[in-house]
């Protein structure tokens, strides 16, 4: 499965070219990233990823710019699990220039994802509500950007 998040870019987030920063455009994935790992997780029961989950890697392709105008609303971002480990995740993202695919793929990305335990200063291993909650987003692979 896949799942969708519709992130609102800020007239902020351009840079002087007339586009979406790079370094925000990594906000922009952070958001909805969050969606995913904090908002739906505590609704289907895996809270603990609240708790502590840090960027292990991070990389992102450009495919063109992303452009804020008066009418842009929301852009669609697009996230699966492409690897699933014990103590790690990868996630894979498509960034759409709208809230739909007909819109341009601005950009796709991963990040390895690692489980942390915040109070004691060290990864951790998935728990297995957490496991079950992520295996749930898992794509075959057809999502891969790197």
């Amino acid at each position: 499965m896949i799942f969708v998040a519709e992130v609102r870019p800020r007239w902020s987030d351009m840079d002087a070219y007339g586009h979406v920063n790079h370094a925000r455009t990594v906000t922009l994935l952070e958001e909805a990233r969050i969606e995913l790992l904090f908002t739906e997780a505590e609704r289907q029961g895996a809270e603990a990823l609240m708790a502590g989950v840090v960027v292990g890697r991070l990389a992102v392709d450009f495919h063109a710019p992303l452009v804020v105008s008066h009418r842009t609303t929301t852009i669609r971002v697009e996230l699966s699990v492409l690897e699933l480990r014990v103590a790690s995740f990868t996630l894979a993202y498509r960034v759409y220039a709208g809230p739909s695919t007909e819109d341009t793929l601005v950009a796709t990305a991963e990040t390895m994802m690692v489980p942390y335990d915040l109070r004691h200063g060290h990864a951790r291993r998935l728990s297995e509500a957490e496991r079950d909650f992520l295996a749930s987003w898992r794509t075959d692979g057809g999502m891969r950007t790197a």
